[in-house]
């Protein structure tokens, strides 16, 4: 969505939105997994069981990371990946309030 139109929405919707498009893209799900599968891990990591390029991985971290789904704390010169707690707790939170408000009242 364009930043021109955001404008009308709540914040909460917008956070929403954001944490959707985080999962929009396979890669960001399967980057995801392994994250909550080992806890943390480097690019090269990612690069060692997924199919694609170090830098379109480096690419999907920065987007996840952008959004708040993970962080990343620097080592020498490598970042750590790992699920920022806080933010996947609210993440969950949101998307449950969100489903659970459907009342099974269909047209």
């Amino acid at each position: 969505m364009g930043l021109t139109k955001s404008y009308h929405f709540n914040a909460k919707q917008n956070k929403i939105a954001e944490f959707a498009k985080a999962f929009a893209h396979p890669a960001r799900v399967a980057i995801v997994e392994q994250l909550v599968k080992r806890g943390n891990c480097v690019c090269g990591d990612l690069v060692d069981v997924l199919p694609l390029s170090q830098s379109t991985i480096s690419q999907h971290l920065k987007e996840l990371k952008r959004i708040g789904i993970i962080k990343g704390d620097i080592e020498g010169q490598r970042v750590c990946y790992c699920i920022d707690a806080e933010n996947w707790v609210a993440a969950k939170q949101m998307m449950t309030d969100l489903f659970g408000e459907f009342g099974h009242n269909c047209c």
